[in-house]
């Protein structure tokens, strides 16, 4: 199967010029000007950008025991109609994904959706009860790329000690949920003036600052490696940016919810706004985006969290936290990153493509020759309102919903081959 994309504007490393891609079966051959071959299929790219095709590092699928919220084949869609090639997948389902038997059921699932390709991450402790070091050698066997006890942090540090230098003896990765569970309580906000507005219990900044000081220093001890989920605050971003200049092996994500909205969006009482860890300030967004521009956040993730609509249909402090992510993600990095010259479309590529596949260790995130070719083309002059009804994911639980983005996916290639999508009209 050989495709040609003419005419886009390709993202391939530090470059961003016009050139055609020439795809041979899975395999990315030949990037240049004026390409001019017999082919299969030849996708004109005019006015939009090429791109490595994206790559979450962290979502939610749901799937086994929770489908009702979500599961692999809707998931997995609605990953590729965001650009999505490749997504990792959280373990707190339930069962909770602490063996090998259930890390081939979730592949064998992504494998027979045939959307984005899917990768698991298998937890830290047995049922993600935090005392039990889970089998991580048989997982990582079975197609583990991670290991997190995500939504249910290792609070014994002495477990996550043991953690990290398990996942280190077989070159595995600790993703860490930061979260001090007894700061945070059974708050549902960010503490603060808008929490004391709205009469809702606030989380305080140090429910997460202290586990992410906490991991960066267990990592800086014992020669380990730790990847911290979602940054949230200052602080965070400022522990980070300190370790990396000591040389601690750690990375981060943020996720767009996190620099392109506020707490203030708690003040109305829409419960896809509330989120774990909490919207934050102002003074919060703008460290996001300082992290962003200097290196200290490595990649922007999803944490796409969909739940039915009946638990979000509910009172705040009874509503479940999370928002749905896939479809909206890069056109929100498009609007308010690039958009507003915060970062250029090389950066973004980087945070949405290269970082997470290097951090991950699962290849590809570029537009190279010779590499594997997951592509994803953008209309980068396409404006639309998000309508969460038109969603692909079961998870209608957007906090964007109603917004102005610009910035549409229209094509996605999985290993060579076109995907259909559905786009907005």
């Amino acid at each position: 199967m050989n495709t040609l994309i003419k005419n886009g504007m390709v993202v391939a490393g530090e470059t961003f010029e016009k050139a055609d891609v020439y795809i041979q079966d899975n395999k990315i051959v030949k990037i240049g000007k004026d390409i001019d071959c017999a082919v299969d299929t030849e996708i004109d790219a005019e006015g939009k950008i090429v791109l490595p095709g994206f790559v979450d590092m962290h979502c939610h699928l749901r799937e086994p025991g929770l489908e009702y919220k979500e599961d692999i084949a809707h998931g997995s869609l609605a990953a590729l109609r965001g650009g999505f090639t490749s997504i990792a997948c959280m373990p707190n389902t339930r069962p909770p994904i602490d063996n090998a038997a259930l890390v081939s059921y979730v592949r064998t699932k992504g494998i027979e959706a045939d959307n984005a390709k899917v990768y698991p991450i298998g937890c830290i402790t047995k049922g993600q009860a935090g005392k039990e070091i889970a089998e991580m050698g048989f997982m990582r066997d079975a197609g583990a790329v991670a290991f997190s006890d995500d939504g249910l942090p290792v609070a014994n540090s002495n477990v996550m000690r043991m953690g990290l230098e398990y996942a280190a003896s077989i070159g595995a990765l600790i993703i860490s949920h930061s979260e001090d569970k007894e700061l945070s309580g059974d708050g549902v906000v960010n503490e603060g003036l808008n929490a004391t507005v709205s009469g809702l219990k606030g989380i305080t900044r140090a429910a997460e600052e202290c586990m992410v000081a906490r991991d960066v220093l267990l990592a800086e001890t014992f020669k380990t490696r730790v990847h911290i989920a979602h940054v949230s605050t200052r602080g965070s971003v400022d522990i980070v940016r300190r370790a990396k200049a000591r040389g601690v092996a750690v990375t981060c994500e943020t996720c767009p919810h996190y620099f392109c909205a506020t707490d203030d969006e708690i003040l109305s009482y829409n419960t896809n706004a509330k989120i774990n860890p909490p919207l934050r300030t102002q003074d919060d967004v703008d460290a996001i985006l300082e992290g962003l521009c200097d290196g200290t956040i490595d990649a922007i993730a999803t944490d796409h969290a969909p739940h039915a609509a009946d638990e979000k249909n509910k009172e705040f402090n009874l509503a479940p936290f999370g928002t749905s992510g896939f479809e909206t993600a890069f056109s929100l990095a498009y609007t308010y990153l690039v958009e507003t010259n915060v970062i250029d479309i090389v950066k973004l590529s980087k945070l949405m493509s290269a970082n997470p596949a290097r951090i991950l260790g699962i290849g590809s995130g570029l537009i190279k020759e010779g590499e594997r070719a997951d592509i994803t083309i953008a209309d980068p002059e396409k404006s639309f309102i998000v309508d969460r009804t038109k969603f692909v994911s079961k998870g209608k639980n957007s906090l964007f919903h109603g917004w102005k983005l610009k910035g549409a996916v229209t094509d996605v290639l999985v290993d060579g081959l076109s995907k259909e999508i559905k786009s907005y009209d």
